[in-house]
């Protein structure tokens, strides 16, 4: 399979770029180069906003009906295509070929049904109680800025709401994932989506994303990254009072009661298992293990047994292991982390600096896991982004509560009990925008999003649709 990465696209057709940056494109299992992509500059963006803006004439008064065919068409397309998006996945940012198939490249279909239901079931016209008329309509052309580590998960949270609103669409993906991009934007072209309404443009956040963000043509940026680049989109469209969402960074807590009982070693070892699952680089993953004292020691064994069984390995091979770290300059940041844990005096349990074993070649980690951490130690209260849990002791409910919401960041959350009470109780008090419960996942069509520094904004279901729709009341004299 050939994917041309040399090319935008933007008005309905493969274009030459009018900029001529370039960067290589390379694999992260052996670091070698598998191709070139072709850059963007702010005259690439003017030409595909020029494009999305005439689009919106036509394409935002699409009805409903065909806007759902529309979605219907796609969803079936990617499914289609699944082993394409699975595999291109795999090779541009090193997420097991299993895995890939499993998770990443089915959210695309995933996505899909859970907003051709949203859509299905959303009022765009309806009746308040003093007889005024209640309209949504879609916000405008909008920018969608998505990262490397989830790419397709990440464009159909944004893509498909925009196309199911009737709001053209400008997406900047990660300039590390283009693959998997070059090919959901074959298939909305395949699907029909009109000349205008979606533009494929690569490049890097400081030129494009930050020329999306500035660009006084669009009425609405969505961006999916860091903290600290999520803070600059914002401060970028400002001036433009643009509606900005943010999907950014996270320090989830997974909170472990020793009332699991006989359940415990199970949910401990699911725990290991999520905080690992794509080689850890997860906005949401589950970081943190806050444990009650009366359980520690024994949580502390079964997360070292657990990840010293995980396997690291080559992701064009089928199997349950883990995979590369996406580049060099990541494994550089997670090799600085697990050091400064080291340093810092947490106690090193499992894992540890380097690559495994005989892996002299990919960036590769080992998968690491610390005890005794305090929630002030930086391995604690920063993004590491890569397969390293930190495991921290709590004498009680109100103090594991605590240490859960003494983090800057509030995406998602984990608790492990066997009382349905305590986990009501808990979950009511955790500061986050999900609670997961005993290993319970988060279904297609649920809006995901967090509180404070992990951004505003939800995406997926219903209010994935509200985000990029306008409220308008008419008023019949």
């Amino acid at each position: 399979m050939t994917i041309d990465t040399e090319r935008h696209y933007v008005g309905g057709a493969w274009v030459a770029p009018l900029s001529s940056k370039t960067m290589p494109i390379m694999n992260p299992a052996n670091d070698t180069r598998i191709g070139t992509l072709a850059l963007a500059g702010t005259a690439d963006v003017d030409r595909a906003v020029a494009a999305a803006v005439e689009a919106f004439e036509t394409f935002g008064r699409w009805p409903k009906a065909e806007r759902l065919a529309l979605l219907r068409r796609i969803r079936d397309l990617t499914d289609a295509r699944r082993e394409d998006l699975a595999q291109a996945i795999s090779t541009e940012m090193g997420a097991p070929i299993t895995m890939s198939r499993a998770y990443q490249a089915d959210a695309g279909v995933g996505h899909a049904d859970g907003f051709i239901a949203a859509l299905e079931a959303q009022e765009e016209r309806w009746t308040l109680p003093n007889g005024d008329t209640m309209l949504r309509e879609p916000i405008g052309p909008v920018g969608l800025i998505t990262p490397w580590n989830w790419p397709i998960n990440q464009i159909a949270l944004k893509v498909l709401p925009a196309l199911a609103t009737g709001c053209p669409a400008i997406l900047k993906p990660s300039e590390h994932t283009p693959l998997s991009a070059v090919i959901y934007t074959e298939i909305l072209h395949e699907a029909g989506v009109p000349p205008g309404a979606f533009a494929l443009i690569h490049g890097t956040g400081p030129d494009v994303g930050d020329a999306l963000a500035r660009h006084p043509g669009l009425t609405m940026v969505s961006f999916t990254g860091s903290t600290r680049a999520g803070t600059s989109v914002s401060k970028s469209a400002a001036d433009t009072v643009k509606r900005v969402t943010l999907e950014l960074g996270g320090k989830s807590p997974n909170l472990v009661f020793a009332d699991c009982g006989e359940a415990l070693e199970a949910r401990v070892r699911g725990s290991v298992a999520e905080c690992f699952l794509n080689t850890g680089q997860s906005c949401d993953a589950p970081t943190r293990m806050i444990v009650e004292r009366a359980c520690y020691d024994r949580v502390v064994d079964i997360a070292r047994a657990a990840a010293e069984a995980t396997k690291v390995g080559d992701p064009a091979q089928e199997g349950d292991h883990i995979g590369p770290l996406f580049d060099r300059i990541q494994w550089d940041r997670v090799q600085e982390k697990i050091t400064r844990g080291i340093e810092e005096g947490a106690r090193l349990v499992a894992g540890g600096p380097g690559r495994p074993p005989e892996m002299n070649t990919g960036w590769y980690v080992r998968p690491t896991v610390f005890a005794d951490v305090r929630n002030d130690m930086t391995i604690a209260r920063e993004e590491i982004f890569g397969p390293v849990l930190s495991i921290i002791p709590a004498a009680d409910e109100d103090e594991a509560i605590a240490i859960a919401n003494d983090t800057p960041y509030g995406l998602a959350s984990y608790v492990q009990t066997g009382d349905r009470d305590r986990a009501e109780r808990v979950a009511a008090r955790l500061r986050a925008g999900s609670v997961h419960v005993n290993g319970g996942g988060m279904e297609w069509g649920t809006p995901f999003g967090g509180y404070k520094a992990s951004g505003n904004g939800r995406e997926g279901g219903l209010m994935g649709l509200e985000d990029y729709q306008e409220v308008k009341s008419l008023h019949f004299g």
